[in-house]
């Protein structure tokens, strides 16, 4: 399965000394669009300080007006709240969906957690309809672990 190579890509990049923790992330980002061709979009955002909103980190696709996202809003935003993993298969029977692209079908959030503090997550659009499973879910749980040991 391309989760279990791949995996093994994220611990390089994660444990490589000579690059900064942006560089990693962007790494990363750089190997999940290119390696899963229904991956089209994949960033990060991160908590502004004490503020209740996430800001925009590396990531590879599109380019997105969407650089703070307050708490609550859209799919990044009530993954800050929830705590949880949202998957959309299909982002257009979302009410509170902030829509970047309108190439983009579904979306995957999954938080990521430090000292089981949300600081972050990684957010992942998809131009397929439906495509996330439970297989995604894993793996980029795997990833935010790997993520949260760097940040």
């Amino acid at each position: 399965m391309i989760f279990e190579k791949l995996k093994t890509h994220v611990e390089t990049i994660v444990s490589n000394a000579e690059n900064s923790t942006n560089e990693k992330l962007l790494n990363i980002c750089e190997l999940l669009e290119k390696h899963i061709e229904y991956y089209n979009w994949v960033g990060f955002y991160f908590r502004n300080g004490n503020k209740e909103e996430l800001l925009l980190g590396p990531y590879v696709g599109a380019p997105t007006d969407h650089t703070v996202i307050p708490f609550g809003k859209g799919i990044c935003g009530q993954v800050a709240v929830s705590n949880e993993n949202f998957v959309v298969p299909d982002v257009t029977a979302q009410d509170n969906y902030i829509a970047c692209s309108i190439a983009v079908k579904a979306e995957i959030v999954v938080p990521i957690f430090v000292n089981n503090e949300n600081v972050g997550q990684i957010d992942i659009d998809s131009n397929t309809s439906n495509p996330f499973n439970k297989d995604d879910e894993h793996f980029l749980e795997f990833v935010s672990k790997k993520v949260s040991e760097i940040i």
